[in-house]
């Protein structure tokens, strides 16, 4: 608005007094000043007003002496005159015209108009004036209505007129002021936008209603251009409003925030910050580069595209110097040149006290020029990267001097320097000439030179060496893609750039700057970061070491890194580097797998077993005030040594073909070592840091259920809730600090003096009960060297259970140690004198030794338990160690037999199979021994049978509920061995039951995890007289139904009758279709026998197996009919033999067949007598009788049983 520039604007003084109706600085304003404001002021003198105060009464009498001076002040006396009642009226009839008519139509404002605009004006009194004015500016703002929001551009002759323009304004004023309603005052400034002189009109308006300024200003943003410079109406728009601005300066940040929330006119928000002046400079960043920066690195993406779009548009058009973007960039200009360091290049004047350094042409950049530097490189990276601002050549140039400038050794040096090469490889069309290419050169070669004094000087971990040697190594790897998300970044913004664009680049670094071999030389000499953790942000050693170990690098050159490596382990904190973890699983690839397979050599070192024992032992040793000055390692660095081991010896095991095939095979780590390192400890610890370990903790689950199943046993984890857990953190804490402490010594005298000093150690136990488990650890030699005391009798129950607590405690941090020292402790005593100690390796490949221990253990329920726990941990060892020790030798023997058997087809493959074989057998093997022998364990010793704590007895319920069931031995020759059935004096609850429900737990759980063991137990059978106690102590037991029908196909006749002696109660317990389906087989199978088998083989088969039918038909009473046939049968066979003899015993077929046919007629409700009933025969007479005359009295007694036990269940 060219057209206003030699009009008075109202100052920000007046405006500022106007606002605040300050009469004292009111009184100051020169008079052209104060005619700006007349209308505001007269109205403000001539109204009644609100404020009835006296210090207003004051006031307003100075504003009339102020206006008394004043010629102007009686035409506006007279424009206030008027009746604007009628006037409006007038104006909204002509309105209604307006919209009927058209804008052609008459005006009831003003008639037949007989000279110009101007001169009626002139000559009009102040109603007409009035009326003139109305109706010119209705006009305008009837047709910015109709334009639909296209610009144009009104000629006015009333607005035009320099002479009469301060009158004009009077009138505009008056009108808005006393018509409110009919002119909105955000719509009178909109018309004004669209005559000339609109911008002067509109500060004049505004300054005299100085509470409309927020609302004119928010109304004109609102209806403004998305892009103000690209239209004429956008650059009156944003030239009014700077206008409004800088008329109330206070405000232009407020003003800027509603251009940036509306997302209009981008010119304005620039302008204005172009012309803020704050009260106190900031030395660091100036305005312009913040808000620019704010915008284009927001987290606004809305507002990022629309500044974008300004700085693109405004790049296609012609250099103006009216421009706003030209005018930022001009001043960016000036703020880069301002702090660019003196140098003979450049063309300011070099001030000859300058010192140069070293013929560069360079000193140093001022230390408080860094930042401003720093946020200007940044700025610009926004403007060209994501803006797409192209740098003019003298730009560009600029820039190039202040990215290659020296900083100061600070933090914020290192960060400039870091920002300023990142920016060279996002943009590197900046440097275009050879002289600018050598400019670049020097520069990088001087950040090498001085990265080293940087990081020492500045104090910071990270610094720009890093990073050089980062994206030396990925030129060298080709990986540009890494590159350009390192600088990105860095930068902090996503930055679009070619990989192509980055080829001369790669060709400084990779031939000039860094060769690999230098980048690897120079990456050992780096130091390790001290107290690496996350909270240390930015590229540090870590990461170039990581990626020279993925690209080879060190082996290639042979240059070892593995020193390195361990001292940067032992310098970690927590919360976990998160480039830890892939540091080692890279260091340990390269360990394993050579570079090249023309040089299998080409490996690294491992870390040595005596360097991995330095970090465990210093934590034990932290209780004896670190003897000797060994340095104490942090819980981190022994987690990440820990998974290094882990994994190391799993990739070993997993790439064992591989070295096999190159004739190579890395050292594997001892047992010895391992035995040494608390595995359990450090992942209990772990567990409890998994927030700032990062998924190091399921990375060590995962290692630890693949290599050591058996620390990983599902109970273990139940238990470490109930020893961890709430209740017991809170018993701890309610122990005093100053309470009683006992030593090993005290612990280990009260054991030795047991059963007399049972309160005593009572009192111990229960203390340590409060304990932390990593407490416990001192007290566990005692605690296991004297668990063979307490199989002494008369000691204490509550005394076992308190030991088998603490025990349960102790797993949980050190069970393996734990475990073997238990085992030695509870062997028999022979053993013990003699001495035999057994080892953690004895123990994994024979798991057996855990039961050879004293037979006392086996009535002893809390010593069982541990018993129990160590057998099913050392079961999982064994396979692990097992398979471990398959993988690491069948490849190698394999390799060898290949060589050996070269020429003959298939054998290489054999030696394979057969050891897995092998492998799987002698698992079998052990794990069905272990059964077998828990279950010979839960048999009652001849001590027991004679007190009555049978198994049938224990599990009674069975039987009781088969009324009158024939039971084995009733009858027969095994009738001597049989046991009374009643329950002992003590009832259920004694040693050997508790000890029976501990096996069949065990049992239980070895069932589900591999049905096959299930299966080859019971092939291999067991006595007969545990059966109830499996079938009901098992539960997963009902899996033998699978497997029944493939038993009883077995040669073997004891297997068959083992078969149908499990079968009968499994049908008990579990009465489903498929026990049905099994039972008619068996029913089947036994009537197939009774045809082929021989005299003596029949008794031996149907004695044991009969009263098993009278189980089948109380579980499933269809199977009466097919039972009572398959009797029938057996009892005519039988008959028949005895009728080949001289004597004859009885009519028995004759009752059978009445048996079969009425058998309700057998036992008579009430307890009545029967029609039939059986001669009684003593044992003694069976006994002596003939086999098959004892197999006919079974057959009848059986017959007895089932009917007996169905009415008896009716």
């Amino acid at each position: 608005m060219a057209d206003s520039a030699g009009l008075q604007f109202v100052s920000p003084f007046a405006f500022e007094a106007m606002q605040k109706v300050d009469v004292v600085r009111l009184a100051a304003l020169s008079d052209p000043e104060l005619r700006l404001l007349l209308p505001c002021l007269v109205r403000m003198a001539l109204c009644a007003p609100a404020d009835q105060s006296q210090s207003w009464a004051q006031d307003k009498k100075l504003i009339l002496r102020l206006l008394s001076g004043v010629e102007a002040v009686n035409s506006i006396v007279a424009l206030l005159s008027v009746d604007f009642h009628a006037l409006e009226q007038d104006a909204r009839k002509e309105l209604q015209l307006r919209h009927k008519a058209g804008n052609n139509g008459e005006s009831v404002l003003v008639s037949q108009l007989q000279h110009g605009l101007t001169l009626e004006f002139e000559h009009s009194d102040p109603l007409r004036r009035l009326r003139l004015t109305l109706s010119e500016l209705l006009a305008i703002m009837n047709k910015v209505a109709d334009s639909n929001g296209e610009f144009f551009l009104k000629s006015s002759e009333l607005f035009e007129s320099p002479v009469y323009l301060e009158e004009v304004a009077d009138v505009l004023c008056i009108l808005q002021a006393e018509l409110p309603s009919l002119l909105p005052i955000v719509d009178v400034a909109e018309a004004l936008l669209h005559v000339r002189n609109g911008d002067w009109f509109l500060c004049l308006l505004v300054a005299n209603v100085p509470d409309s300024f927020n609302e004119v200003c928010r109304g004109l943003i609102k209806n403004g251009e998305r892009q103000d410079e690209e239209s004429v109406g956008g650059r009156r728009r944003t030239e009014a409003l700077r206008q409004l601005c800088q008329m109330n300066p206070s405000q232009a940040l407020n003003i800027r925030a509603m251009v940036v929330e509306e997302c209009h006119l981008p010119g304005l928000g620039v302008a204005l910050t172009l012309d803020y002046r704050p009260d106190t400079a900031d030395e660091a960043v100036s305005p312009l580069v913040s808000y620019v920066s704010g915008l284009l690195l927001g987290t606004n993406s809305k507002v990022r595209t629309w500044f974008s779009m300004f700085i693109r548009n405004g790049q296609q058009r012609k250099r103006e110097s009216s421009s706003v973007l030209w005018q930022m960039r001009r001043q960016l200009l000036l703020e880069l040149v301002a702090i660019l360091p003196r140098s003979r290049s450049t063309h300011v004047t070099s001030d000859g006290d300058i010192e140069v350094d070293g013929g560069s042409g360079y000193s140093g950049l001022r230390e408080e020029h860094v930042v401003k530097a720093s946020a200007l490189l940044r700025l610009y990276c926004a403007l060209m990267g994501i803006a797409g601002l192209r740098p003019t050549d003298e730009e560009a140039e600029q820039l190039l001097q202040l990215m290659t400038s020296r900083p100061p050794a600070t933090p914020a040096g290192v960060r400039f320097v870091s920002l300023a090469f990142c920016k060279l490889l996002a943009f590197p069309t900046l440097v275009s000439t050879p002289e600018q290419e050598q400019l670049m050169v020097m520069w990088l070669s001087w950040m090498i030179k001085e990265e080293e004094y940087f990081e020492s000087a500045a104090g910071v971990s990270a610094s720009f060496g890093e990073m050089l040697l980062l994206v030396a190594m990925y030129f060298h790897s080709n990986q540009l893609s890494s590159i350009i998300e390192l600088v990105c970044s860095t930068l902090g913004m996503k930055i679009a750039i070619k990989p192509s664009s980055l080829s001369k680049m790669k060709t400084i670094f990779t031939q000039e700057i860094f060769t690999e071999q230098v980048v690897t030389a120079h990456a050992v000499r780096v130091a390790v970061t001290n107290s690496l953790s996350a909270n240390i942000t930015g590229f540090l050693p870590i990461h170039c070491i990581y990626q020279l170990l993925r690209s080879r690098a060190f082996t290639k050159h042979k240059v070892s890194i593995k020193d390195w490596i361990y001292r940067q382990l032992c310098e970690t904190t927590t919360p976990i580097h998160n480039q830890l973890i892939p540091l080692i699983d890279a260091y340990i690839n390269s360990i394993l797998t050579p570079a090249s397979k023309a040089n299998p050599e080409a490996t690294n070192q491992p870390i040595t077993e005596q360097e991995i024992l330095s970090v465990f032992q210093s934590s034990s040793e932290q209780g004896d005030n670190n003897r000797g000055g060994r340095p104490v390692y942090s819980i981190t660095t022994q987690l990440l040594i820990l998974y290094y081991i882990l994994s190391y010896e799993e990739n070993l095991l997993a790439s064992t073909k591989q070295l096999a095939m190159m004739q190579k095979k890395p050292k594997s780590y001892s047992a010895a070592l391992m035995d040494q390192i608390p595995i359990k400890y450090l992942v209990t610890q772990a567990q409890g840091l998994q927030q700032e370990l990062g998924g190091l903790h399921s990375a060590l689950l995962r290692l630890l259920a693949t290599n050591y199943p058996h620390l990983c046993l599902v109970e273990d984890w139940v238990c470490e809730e109930v020893v961890t857990g709430t209740l017991p953190l809170l018993r701890r804490m309610m122990l005093p600090s100053k309470t009683c402490r006992y030593s090993q010594s005290q612990l280990h005298k009260a054991f030795q003096k047991l059963p007399s000093s049972s309160p005593r150690l009572m009192r111990i136990l229960e203390h340590l009960t409060l304990l932390s488990p990593g407490d416990l650890i001192p007290y566990a030699d005692a605690l296991t060297a004297s668990m063979a005391l307490l199989l002494e009798p008369a000691v204490p129950r509550r005394i076992l259970q308190t030991l088998n607590k603490l025990w349960m405690g102790l797993n949980t941090v050190m069970p393996r140690r734990l475990w073997v020292m238990t085992v030695n402790a509870l062997q028999p005593s022979a053993k013990l004198l003699g001495q035999q100690k057994y080892t953690q390796n004895d123990l994994m490949v024979d798991p057996l030794i855990v039961l050879r221990c004293d037979q006392r253990v086996y009535r002893c329920p809390p010593l069982m338990d541990i018993v129990l726990h160590m057998l099913n941990g050392y079961l999982l060892a064994s396979k692990a160690h097992l398979q471990c020790h398959l993988k690491e030798t069948a490849d190698f023997e394999r390799q060898s037999q290949t060589v050996s058997n070269l020429g003959v087809p298939g054998q290489p493959d054999t030696p394979e199979v057969t050891r897995e074989e092998l492998k799987n057998a002698l698992l079998a093997a052990q794990d069905s021994a272990a059964v077998q022998i828990l279950l010979e364990v839960c048999l009652p010793t001849s001590e027991e049978q004679q007190l009555g704590s049978t198994t049938e007895s224990l599990l009674s319920s069975i039987q009781d509920a088969v009324p009158g069931k024939l039971k084995q031995g009733d009858l027969g020759s095994t009738a001597k061995g049989g046991v009374d059935a009643a329950e002992p004096e003590g009832g259920l609850l004694s040693d050997l039951r508790e000890v029976q429900c501990l096996i069949c737990c065990l049992l239980h759980q070895m069932f589900i995890a591999d049905p096959n063991i299930a299966k080859l137990v019971h092939f291999q059978g067991y006595p007969q007289a545990l059966l109830p106690l499996t079938v009901a102590g098992i539960p997963s037991i009902h899996i033998c139904l699978d497997f029944i029908p493939e038993l009883l196909a077995q040669p073997q006749l004891e297997k068959q009758i083992f078969a149908i002696q499990l079968l009968s109660y499994l049908c008990i317990q579990y009465a489903l279709p498929k026990s049905l389906s099994v039972a008619r087989l068996a029913i089947s199978v036994m009537g197939t026998l009774l045809t082929v088998l021989t005299r003596a083989k029949r008794f031996s088969f149907f004695m044991p197996t009969l009263p098993c039918l009278v189980a089948f038909c109380q579980a499933f009473p269809p199977l009466y009919d097919e039972v009572a046939a398959l009797l029938v049968q057996v009892g005519q066979v039988c008959a028949s033999d005895v009728a080949t003899k001289a004597r004859d015993i009885d009519p028995f077929i004759v009752r059978l067949q009445y048996l079969k046919e009425k058998p309700q007629e057998v036992v008579v409700p009430g307890g009545g007598s029967s029609k039939l009933t059986l001669p009684q025969k003593t044992a003694e007479e069976l006994g002596g009788a003939d086999p098959d005359v004892q197999l006919c009295y079974c057959i009848e007694a059986t017959f007895m049983d089932i009917i007996s036990s169905t009415l008896h269940r009716l």
